[in-house]
């Protein structure tokens, strides 16, 4: 939906407090009156947006032998490969550091993100091993973010070896 789209990319821009409806509607080619009828206002749009981030299926076509490495890579890439997973990404921070979105975002981690990684990874102390794993891939995602360019050569090879080795850290068992 247009909306939603809309709105990811200006929360993630300016974020909630100096995000406008009327801004976001134009950007949709909506009327405003429409966010309000579909959404009920600016709180509710966030949380769709918030919501329609987050993929809960994904974590059940993670690979368990391949998930290290392919995360690892990932992460040595660029962050312009993926620009839709760049931005849900900004939305998500600036989410984070509101006040008012901070609890929103706390509640969709929970059933969005995180329940998913607990289920997938099962076993013991699963709910501690999924946070931090998600930990971990969230300071990845960062570290990605500000250093705003692919590793290249032995630094690319190192970074992948280490952060691979990081995350399978993450995915055994608790002792």
């Amino acid at each position: 939906m247009a909306i939603l789209g809309a709105a990811k990319i200006h929360f993630a821009r300016l974020g909630y407090e100096c995000a406008a409806l009327r801004d976001i509607a134009t950007e949709a080619g909506a009327d405003v009156s429409l966010i309000k009828r579909y959404f009920g206002g600016k709180e509710a749009l966030f949380a769709a947006a918030l919501n329609d981030s987050f993929s809960g299926n994904a974590a059940r076509d993670w690979n368990r032998e391949t998930f290290s490495r392919d995360i690892a890579t990932m992460m040595a890439d660029d962050t312009h490969v993926d620009e839709d997973r760049t931005l849900r990404f900004k939305f998500l921070l600036r989410a984070a550091t509101s006040p008012t979105t901070a609890p929103l975002l706390n509640l969709a981690m929970q059933e969005r993100f995180l329940a998913p990684i607990r289920d997938w990874l099962g076993g013991e102390c699963a709910p501690v091993r999924a946070r931090v794993l998600a930990a971990v891939y969230i300071g990845f995602l960062v570290e990605r973010l500000i250093r705003d360019r692919p590793l290249i050569g032995e630094e690319r090879e190192v970074f992948i070896a280490s952060a691979a080795a990081a995350l399978d850290a993450v995915l055994q068992p608790a002792p």
